[in-house]
């Protein structure tokens, strides 16, 4: 009897980071998660960081566990994770410095910088991507006068960090590489003329590598620290976590909407080719691009980050809950009772949230909340508005009708969240599956291996291998959240 092989997700998050398994069975894939670490940013001196040492720690343990447990180490080893920040590397592949957090202060202004030097529209015309602070383009603005700049040698995204680490071998995945602003959306290539006149490092950028290429095995003493028996190969998948989570929609025609939900909400449609008109532009909408040359046509809205400010200022004044338990007493408070606009750029930086929560609430003449379920009921009710409006409005721009979205990653873990998209979109809701980027990346594998080919059969293995839940929109429900849309002005569709 053939033994199915082993391949491992190394799914980084910006909360925690994951090592799942997965193997396929007849008719069906397997996937179980091996280790969580929780991934903590650092505040330095110099501002806010990632501690990527001590994830790439917490997945070699990882890697080791997953060949202990199963007696064979794993075929191959896939890297996703969120997009935008990216280390520094000298000439001798020496990292120089832990990388930056995308919400640390030190880009503000830098989108005004970059508009003053390309005008306004250049940057969205070019490269499709919606214009944020955190991106990679105006991170490396800020990055300009330090010594890390200056003796840098290459630049590498995390995934494709982690991958260098393993492996030795420095690429840029190219559709992560893509969410960096700096990539023209049309070629395929970075964008040199916006390089320069930026006055950044094109020397900075290493060769790309397509999701499904082999970047490397595992280096012989890295395998034997961490007790990883034999050398796994590394492929490169669609690193981007939310490029590997819309692979695992498990849609069955190409019509449908999605909402991979988690740290951030991303919102939006998968096309063939990307739009960059006027109407794209002023709505922010981003062109991201995705495996077989699709696009991702996608706003980037507020997430669970809001949740977990509130968790670390509950924890600061000893009072802290289980995430789960605040969830289900959320559940049964009032729905849309208060509401504040999660677009509100006071929301984006760490900070007191509760406290910015109930003043948002105040400005607007909505009801503060009463305690902390209250609170967290309006911070999932007020992202939903968001997910509702983006839905609208790139249906709109994609000239799409959209009737069914499917609500992936780790809001669909919940009732709560896909109920409330139901309410805010006025569609059917598709829940599941949880770990989506995981799964994603294990398809690019799989494909990479030859057991799977095109999308449509990625998706669906996927439809039967996990279960979904379907839910309708809630007449009232839907009737509240319409109110609270029109009372902040922010109304929704329909």
């Amino acid at each position: 009897m053939t033994v199915p092989p082993l391949l491992a997700a190394i799914d980084l998050g910006a909360s925690s980071a994951r090592v799942v398994v997965g193997r396929l069975e007849p008719g069906r894939l397997v996937v179980d998660e091996v280790a969580r670490v929780p991934n903590v940013p650092i505040r330095l001196p110099d501002g806010l960081h990632w501690d990527l040492l001590g994830i790439y720690s917490g997945m070699l343990d990882g890697l080791a566990r997953l060949s202990r447990e199963h007696g064979r180490p794993p075929t191959s080893i896939g890297i996703d994770g969120w997009a935008v920040d990216y280390g520094l590397l000298d000439s001798g592949g020496r990292l120089l410095g832990p990388p930056y957090h995308y919400r640390d202060s030190r880009t503000a202004g830098k989108v005004e910088h970059a508009e003053r030097l390309l005008g306004p529209e250049t940057l969205y015309d070019v490269t499709g991507i919606q214009v944020m602070a955190i991106n990679t383009v105006f991170q490396l603005l800020a990055e300009r006068e330090t010594a890390a700049y200056a003796a840098a040698s290459r630049l590498l995204l995390l995934p494709d960090l982690v991958a260098f680490l393993l492996t030795g071998e420095a690429r840029l995945e190219r559709t992560n590489a893509a969410t960096t602003q700096l990539v023209d959306v049309r070629t395929g290539q970075f964008a040199r003329d916006i390089v320069d006149r930026l006055g950044l490092r094109a020397d900075l950028f290493a060769p790309f590598v397509e999701p499904g290429q082999h970047v490397g095995t595992v280096l012989p003493e890295v395998a034997a620290h961490a007790g990883i028996p034999g050398r796994p190969d590394v492929v490169a998948v669609a690193s981007h976590d939310t490029a590997s989570a819309v692979l695992a929609v498990p849609a069955a025609t190409d019509d449908f909407a999605y909402v991979v939900s988690g740290t951030w909400s991303l919102v939006g449609l998968e096309l063939e080719s990307p739009r960059t008109d006027g109407a794209s532009r002023a709505a922010n909408f981003s062109n991201e691009v995705g495996l077989d040359g699709t696009v991702r046509f996608l706003k980037n809205v507020m997430g669970h980050w809001m949740l977990q400010e509130c968790e670390r200022a509950w924890r600061r004044a000893g009072h802290a809950r289980a995430t789960a338990v605040l969830v289900d007493a959320a559940r049964a408070c009032t729905p849309f009772a208060c509401v504040v606009d999660t677009s509100d750029e006071r929301f984006v930086s760490p900070g007191d949230m509760p406290d910015l929560v109930r003043r948002a609430c105040a400005e607007l003449g909505e009801p503060l909340p009463e305690d902390d379920a209250a609170l967290v009921r309006c911070i999932f009710d007020s992202i939903a508005l968001a997910i509702g409006r983006a839905l609208d409005e790139g249906a709109r721009l994609a000239g799409r009708q959209v009737e069914t979205v499917h609500v992936v990653g780790g809001g669909a873990a919940s009732a709560l969240v896909p109920e409330l998209v139901a309410a805010t979109t006025g569609r059917d809701v598709v829940a599941g599956p949880v770990e989506a980027s995981a799964i994603g990346n294990l398809l690019v594998q799989l494909r990479a291996a030859r057991a799977v080919s095109s999308r449509a059969e990625m998706r669906e293995l996927v439809r039967r291998s996990f279960v979904t839940t379907r839910m309708r929109p809630d007449p009232v429900l839907r009737r509240a959240a319409l109110g609270a849309a029109r009372r902040i002005g922010r109304p929704l569709g329909g």
